[in-house]
């Protein structure tokens, strides 16, 4: 009986505690919530990254040499792989592909080299099964020149009459002349005379290209309702392309050169006040806004607004926010190809980061446009050895990722020949400007793997020529490499990205000397990670104490580029360690880090070496011992 009542005893107190212990779990777990509750929500594209895709170039499915729509499809687990939140393909529309499908003949078809609508929804519907969602490029400056509206235009119907950019030119000693000096982009007068109608009508691009005009109320309403049919198809948002050029100075007066030593037949040669930049483009962007605001308040999913427009910073800040109301959600940040390059010393590097940082109106979000299809390929334009370091800043800054299809494994440009070359904007100007002005390099198709064509496709002959160092710089052989690879790197990279650190921590950078940039992100109560990198062509030495005394002694490497010799989880002494030429580090207080996946090559070559060593020591012993 007495052991019974110890044991019940024993027993009361032991529930007792395991209850206590309950309480005490439970507490913890809401208080861990709490903490976590502490940083705001970020939303979907904010937490993300974009991976930009030139249909044509990703995958051929059916043999014809031209990237579709299912091939993309094919590569969804790649995507998902890698880690990607969102998806912008380039112009898929119905088009006469004078400029590879910015120059759209209708904005709700499917043009049939990428498949059709059903293929679209297809790949969608796969894509979101991967939690990855689509965003479509839009092109809302122009129309080609056989769309409907254009011909309907021309006969004056209405309501199209003034959809598009008409003016009555003017006589000049008995001489029919364009109604001012603007240029197009695309060389020569952006005026071009129309029989039919009997007037000029302005293109800032391709003669084939007609500018549409925005003061036209029922134009609006139709790009409005076009906006809403993909919307109502369940696309996650859009990139507008070349907003900047929406709306035209209404005095239509001429532009002024900005030397008068320069060439008046070069676009390049004016300050484009009258055609760029005009106040009507951020409100135009404020009503798109609207339109996407509108389907996410219906369901809570954000669809999502992008704006390109190569113009001044203080210009690319308005699009924002224009007034009270609300435009894109994140114009790209060009600076990482307009302002700095493989020459660019580290303060410059600081320059552009801190510009952008600083120049954002309160509540807007970073972005980092590394690379894309108008302009040469990282690896071109930075040299190979950087792509890891540049891939680093791009998804390791604050804000969100955008990574061009390729920069992942280093793609680099083609040597695309003129009589290989399909770029209009350079095949116009022959074989003497095409190298100068030509984008067919940077849009190449993908190197899958070392069969045929790259694993692009399974014709003899693809619509743009395979870089001819498939052999070497592929996907497959960066997968299946022993040693460190661009993709590993990457992959890593995509994994920090998620820390609380990377989404909601602080950042400093530093130009630890001429060549060496560095910067750190920082946030209480969670681990700090310094990312340094070599921009020069020597070996630098680095001493992160003078520059960050809050420091450690020692940090642990979490990831090192392909060609900094440094492994994940190697302790460095951050007063004093080595980086080679172009190589980056990133760097952590971590106590733990992510196994590399991958073998040292010079600890490889020290174990085959042993094990060398090993057998001919053996041998020895048996000849001369037994």
């Amino acid at each position: 009986m007495i052991v019974l009542n110890y044991f019940i005893i024993d027993l009361y107190y032991k529930m007792h505690k395991f209850t206590l212990f309950l309480a005490i779990f439970g507490y913890v777990l809401d208080f861990s919530e709490v903490f976590a509750l502490k940083y705001p929500p970020l939303d979907w594209w904010q937490k993300g990254v974009f991976y930009q895709i030139y249909p044509r170039s990703f995958k051929d499915s059916n043999a014809d040499g031209i990237g579709d729509l299912r091939g993309v499809a094919e590569k969804v687990w790649y995507l998902k792989d890698i880690g990607i939140t969102a998806v912008w393909l380039n112009p898929i529309f119905e088009s006469p592909l004078v400029d590879f499908g910015y120059d759209i003949s209708n904005y709700t078809r499917i043009d049939p080299d990428f498949g059709t609508v059903e293929d679209l929804e297809y790949l969608k519907d796969a894509l979101h099964r991967g939690g990855i969602k689509l965003l479509l490029d839009f092109v809302p400056n122009h129309t080609s020149d056989r769309h409907l509206w254009f011909r309907k235009s021309v006969a004056r119907e209405e309501p199209y009459t003034n959809f598009y950019v008409w003016k009555d030119g003017k006589v000049v000693n008995g001489q029919r002349l364009p109604p001012n000096n603007w240029r197009s982009q695309f060389a020569g007068s952006a005026w071009t005379w129309n029989e039919e109608r009997q007037q000029y009508f302005y293109h800032q691009f391709h003669t084939k290209q007609p500018d549409l005009n925005y003061n036209c109320k029922e134009l609006v309403r139709e790009m409005i309702s076009t906006l809403k049919f993909w919307l109502d198809r369940g696309v996650d948002g859009f990139r507008m392309d070349a907003v900047t050029y929406m709306y035209e100075d209404p005095n239509w007066a001429d532009e002024e050169l900005l030397n008068s030593n320069l060439d008046p037949e070069d676009y390049w040669s004016y300050n484009h006040s009258a055609t760029m930049d005009q106040p009507q483009t951020y409100r135009m962007i404020t009503t798109f806004r609207e339109i996407l605001d509108g389907y996410t308040r219906k369901d809570g999913q954000t669809r999502v607004m992008l704006t390109e427009a190569y113009t001044s910073l203080d210009k690319t800040m308005q699009y924002y926010k224009f007034g009270d109301k609300p435009g894109a959600h994140m114009p790209f940040n060009f600076l990482f190809i307009t302002v700095i390059d493989g020459m660019s010393p580290a303060k410059e590097y600081q320059k552009v980061i801190q510009a952008w940082m600083r120049n954002m109106p309160e509540g807007g979000w970073a972005n980092w446009v590394i690379s894309n299809h108008d302009n040469h390929r990282l690896a071109s334009r930075y040299g190979t050895d950087l792509v890891d370091g540049l891939n680093m800043m791009g998804l390791l800054l604050p804000g969100s990722g955008i990574t061009y299809y390729g920069d992942e494994i280093g793609m680099e440009d083609t040597n695309v020949r003129f009589d290989e070359g399909v770029d209009p904007q350079a095949c116009d100007l022959g074989p003497e400007k095409y190298g100068l002005y030509t984008r067919d390099p940077e849009r190449t198709p993908f190197q899958w793997d070392t069969s045929l064509n790259a694993g692009f496709s399974a014709s003899l002959k693809t619509w743009l020529p395979i870089n001819s160092n498939y052999w070497r710089l592929n996907l497959k052989a960066q997968i299946h490499s022993e040693g460190n690879s661009h993709y590993k790197v990457y992959k890593r990279l995509m994994d920090l990205r998620k820390t609380d650190t990377m989404m909601y921590g602080s950042l400093e950078t530093h130009v630890l000397s001429k060549w060496v940039f560095s910067f750190a992100r920082h946030l209480n109560g969670t681990d700090t990670y310094v990312i340094v990198i070599n921009l020069g062509s020597e070996t630098a030495p680095i001493d992160l104490s003078a520059f960050m005394s809050d420091l450690p002694e020692k940090m642990k490497v979490h990831t090192g580029s392909i060609n900094s010799r440094h492994m994940p989880g190697e302790n460095v002494n951050t007063a004093e360690f080595f980086l080679r030429p172009k190589a980056s580090l990133i760097l952590t207080t971590a106590s733990e880090v992510p196994s590399p996946g991958y073998k040292n090559p010079s600890a490889a070559a020290t174990s085959s070496l042993s094990t060398a060593l090993a057998l001919f020591s053996l041998f020895l012993y048996c000849k001369y011992s037994l």
